[in-house]
Formats: C-alpha cells, sequence, structure tokens
C-alpha cells in the first residue's frame, strides 16, 4: 500500500476551498495589530493573541532591529552549545523575577517549551495528569515521556481527586494544565488543584501562554489566584502578549537545571534568534512600565462579553480576553466566519478536535489596543451577521 494514498483521499481543504470557506493559512498583506489587510480589504482583527498589542510598540520594534544589528539575524546553534547570549540569560532571569520564580529557561517556541519539559520530568515510573482541554503542545509532551497518562473532565475537581486516589504513593505525579484556556476564555481553578495537589503528593505544572500579561495584573494566572509559591512550574509563550516567538519556563532552580539538560526539544534546536529575545524582553519591560494595558484589555473583554450577551450569542464561561461564539455546528461555523471576514471582521472557526462536538465555535480575542469604535462595529456586524444566520 502507498503511504501517500491517505495524502490523496483527503479532500476535505480543496472541497472547502471550492465552496469559498476554507478559513486557514489566510496571507495578510499587512497587520497594524488592530486591523490587517487582505487583498486590499481592510479588516478589523479579533482573532490574534496580540493582547496588550505590543506588536507595534516602538520599544518592541526598536529593540528587535538594534538586536539584529548588534548580534546579526541568528545564533545559528543550540543553547546547550553556541547559542547562548547574554540576552537571552537577563530575559530569563528577569521572566523568573516576573512570574515569581527563582528560575526560568528559555525555549525557541512554546511548543518546545512544553514538549521539552513534560517530557524530560515525566519518566516510565511517573504520571501525568491532564486537563482534557489542555493545548495540544501538554498532550503532546506527555506523550513523547515515557510515563502514563491520565485525564481529566475539564475544570472538574472531583473527577480530578478520583484520578489522583487511584495513583500509587510510589510514583511522581505531575499535573499540568492550562491558566486560561485557550478556546473558551475560562480559567483553571488553580486553588483547588493545589489544594489536591498537596493531598496527594502530586506537582503542579502551569500553561500560561494565554494568561501571562493578562490575568494577575500581567503576571498571570497563578498570581490572579494567589498561589504562585504553590505552583511548582508556570510556562508561557513569546508569540501572545510578549509580541516576539519564543516561550519559557520558571521554577525551582533544580528543577530548571534538570529541564535544561535533559530536554531534547531545547538541547537539539537552535535557539530564539537576538531579534526575538530583544523583542520579549522588552515587551516585558512595557508591561511593568505600562500596566494600564492590562487594564484595558480586560475593560475591553468585559464590554465585549456583555455586548455579545446583551446581542443573545452563547460565550460560555469566559472571563478573560479570550470570547467564544459557541454555535455548535460545523457548516454554520464556516459560514459565520465566512460572512463576518466578507464584513470586515476577522475571528477564527473552531471545530473538533480543537474543541469537543457540540462547541463548534468563533474564536474572538481581544486587545488592549482595540478602540471603542472598532469594537463597536464588530457587535454591529456580529448582529446583522448572528441575524442574517439565524444565530440570534
Amino acid at each position: 500500500m502507498d503511504i501517500f494514498t491517505k495524502c490523496y483521499e483527503y479532500t476535505e481543504v480543496k472541497e472547502a476551498i471550492e465552496h469559498g470557506i476554507y478559513p486557514y493559512f489566510i496571507p495578510l498583506t499587512g497587520n497594524e495589530g488592530t486591523e490587517v489587510t487582505f487583498r486590499g480589504h481592510r479588516l478589523i482583527m479579533c482573532g490574534s493573541n496580540n493582547y496588550l498589542g505590543l506588536t507595534t510598540h516602538p520599544k518592541v520594534r526598536e529593540a528587535a532591529i538594534q538586536a539584529v544589528k548588534n548580534f546579526g539575524t541568528s545564533c545559528t546553534g543550540s543553547r546547550f552549545l553556541n547559542g547562548t547570549l547574554e540576552l537571552h540569560e537577563q530575559l530569563e532571569q528577569e521572566l523568573a523575577k516576573w512570574v515569581g520564580k527563582p528560575a526560568a529557561l528559555v525555549f525557541s517556541t512554546g511548543m518546545q517549551a512544553n514538549l521539552g519539559t513534560v517530557s524530560a520530568l515525566v519518566t516510565r515510573d511517573d504520571v501525568v495528569v491532564l486537563d482534557k482541554e489542555d493545548h495540544a503542545s501538554i498532550v503532546d509532551g506527555a506523550r513523547l515521556g515515557f510515563g502514563k497518562i491520565e485525564r481529566f473532565r475539564h475544570n472538574d475537581m472531583n473527577h480530578l481527586e478520583r484520578v489522583l486516589q487511584s495513583l500509587s504513593d510510589h510514583v511522581g505525579k505531575l499535573i499540568v494544565v492550562d491558566g486560561l484556556f485557550s478556546m473558551e476564555g475560562d480559567l483553571a481553578p488553580l486553588p483547588e488543584i493545589v489544594k489536591l495537589a498537596e493531598k496527594y503528593g502530586a506537582r503542579v505544572m502551569v500553561d500560561d501562554a494565554h494568561g501571562m500579561g493578562v490575568t494577575g495584573g500581567g503576571h498571570g494566572t497563578a498570581a490572579h489566584f494567589g498561589v504562585t509559591d504553590r505552583v511548582d512550574l508556570i510556562m508561557s509563550t513569546f508569540s501572545k502578549s510578549f509580541a516576539s516567538l519564543g516561550g519559557f519556563i520558571a521554577g525551582d532552580s533544580d528543577v530548571v537545571s534538570y529541564v535544561k539538560h535533559h530536554a531534547r526539544a531545547l538541547i537539539f534546536s537552535a535557539s530564539i534568534p537576538p531579534a526575538n529575545a530583544a523583542a520579549a524582553l522588552a515587551a516585558l519591560h512595557v508591561m511593568a512600565e505600562e500596566p494600564d494595558r492590562v487594564e484595558r484589555v480586560n475593560q475591553n473583554a468585559e464590554k465585549m462579553r456583555s455586548g455579545f450577551k446583551a446581542l443573545g450569542f452563547n460565550t460560555g464561561h469566559s472571563v478573560t480576553p479570550v470570547i467564544p461564539i459557541i454555535i455548535g455546528d460545523d457548516q454554520l461555523t464556516f459560514l459565520a466566519w465566512k460572512r463576518l471576514f466578507e464584513e470586515g471582521v476577522f475571528v477564527n472557526p473552531v471545530i473538533s478536535p480543537a474543541v469537543s462536538p457540540g462547541r463548534q465555535l468563533l474564536r474572538t480575542s481581544y486587545m488592549a489596543t482595540h478602540t471603542d469604535e472598532q469594537l463597536d462595529r464588530v457587535l454591529e456586524t456580529f448582529a446583522k451577521v448572528g441575524k442574517e444566520l439565524g444565530l440570534i
């Protein structure tokens, strides 16, 4: 049998393109943060993770430019060998301080931070316990390790306790959850999770890719709940609030050192380029210097959440700038995406397996730099499209 048979029989994309409802890999010709350009048409961007609007901040741009001038475009090697700059170490020190941990380690991407950390820590005699809505990078990191994988229903603390009760006291246990769940914008109940972890001798790792810069005054979900000292590991990416590319893990110095010398995703991957490290560091400085951005993004989120609910849309359990419009049907989700796109609003259609069947949705997300005028236009457009398609 030809291994490529599955490729030739994969026709869904071709059919979607033929029907004009293919919503992915859209090549933008301009990106100014809150607005983007596609084939000469301007759209309000409500599908980005640029929560604080820092990709266009003058200090972030200038930091990246200066790093290229000073260091060139690439480190041309892994952190383990020739790819570590003082800039990387400065970034790690300041990140650790920002999230309230003794040490941090920078990876080339957020995905690699999860792959490397989880697979390095969870070995043959260990168990990793995952929320069923955890990000794919967490799941893949767990699969790369040689330990056992257990899963509990999303944010169901009774189910988590039953899972922990079933595990032997003689195995290492790591609970890994998203801090802010990226599809529906709800938060992990960290106070309850750390309480159960302490009761059953487990460690806790929080993927705060979407929470960092947004919750806890910008310091993340653990800070939001006041449990930073009880969470063992905090991970985040640079491709959201940090306006760059890369990721990091923060925790106790000995644990970070172990990951540093055992994570294949770090050792066998080139380090992030100087421009990305400098941009992330500059973004971190802006977060500290301009706390009003964190306040503004959450104010914008509240405005939109209230507006959508008033129109009759289902926004699930969102309490953050990630606001889902739950539709529950593949075809309607794609049709709604298309009509919104045609009307000048950019959102992301999400179907199974990224969400559970029956939870198909339009993922909307907001920035500190969105204006009230832009947000009002978005609500007006949703109202028009929602009525047109019978969604409200």
